[in-house]
């Protein structure tokens, strides 16, 4: 099942004080895009990450996520939501045919 999984910032972070614990949590995203659960991860325009996740179910997801040293350390959050295929295209075939 494909999860959404959205970033909240919940403290903040500098760039040269932590930037040992976003090594580490840099190596965390590696590890899973190299296990095939993290497939696409973006940054949105207020710089909160956005992952798209290959995972069993919702809880699995937030297992998952709740490893990653930031969420560990309390500086970010995640919504974690279930994406299911598009179906509205059958309306289209089903008008079709009649």
């Amino acid at each position: 099942m494909k999860i959404l999984a959205t970033e909240t910032e919940l403290k903040k972070l500098s760039a040269y004080s932590d930037k040992e614990i976003l090594k580490e949590e840099a190596r965390a995203v590696l590890e899973l895009q190299q296990k095939d659960i993290l497939r696409e991860i973006y940054f949105d325009e207020n710089h909160c990450a956005v992952l798209i996740l290959e995972c069993n179910d919702k809880t699995e997801a937030k297992k998952i996520l709740s490893e990653l040293p930031l969420f560990k350390n309390g500086y970010i959050s995640f919504e974690i939501k279930e994406l299911h295929p598009y179906t509205g295209f059958s309306r289209l075939i089903e008008n079709n045919i009649r």
